[in-house]
């Protein structure tokens, strides 16, 4: 049995490694969608999934388009607790911005929900890159969290699990899975 939904609750959206590894307790979890941003690997990661001198790429939410994702109900005397947990996580470099975005549930539900958008200002966003970088830094990336290439498969299978299709992060899964079985030169 769910608790009752109250005004004070929190809405958090996951768009990538939140969808698989939220980190805090909820009481309600749904498919969602947010409009004006979809879920990009834009982010160079310094800190997770990479480093300064070695940087990863992870996702961010970008302008434009729809992204699926998760949205999680925390009850309101978890809220404090969880925006503090999320602030420390998700703003390790401060390459995201804070936001209170619309979202949609799939049973029809429209709410607000915290969530952490790309920051075209920042340094550590990449933009849209060509695939052979992109390939390459996720190769290559490895931080306090883990491996990048991980990091990239466990999102597209929890999204493909949820019914959701990421052409390009399948495509990277993909790849990423040929070059693992190419023999070393």
């Amino acid at each position: 049995m769910t608790e009752a939904a109250t005004p004070d609750d929190l809405w958090v959206f996951g768009y990538g490694s939140l969808i698989w590894r939220p980190g805090f307790d909820f009481v309600e979890r749904a498919g969602a969608r947010l409009h004006g941003f979809h879920r990009a690997l834009c982010i160079y990661s310094h800190v997770h999934r990479g480093t300064p001198e070695t940087p990863g790429l992870v996702l961010g939410l970008d302008r434009g388009g729809i992204c699926r994702g998760v949205a999680f109900r925390v009850a309101a005397g978890q809220a404090e607790e969880t925006v503090d947990y999320l602030r420390a996580r998700e703003q390790a470099t401060a390459v995201y911005l804070e936001r209170r975005l619309a979202i949609r549930l799939d049973d029809g539900r429209r709410l607000n929900a915290l969530t952490y958008v790309a920051d075209r200002a920042h340094s550590q966003y990449a933009g849209r890159l060509p695939e052979a970088a992109v390939l390459g830094l996720v190769q290559q990336g490895k931080g306090v969290s883990g491996e990048n290439p991980d990091y990239v498969r466990r999102t597209q299978e929890h999204l493909h699990e949820m019914g959701i299709h990421d052409p390009l992060l399948a495509h990277l899964v993909a790849e990423l899975d040929k070059a693992e079985i190419a023999p070393s030169p």
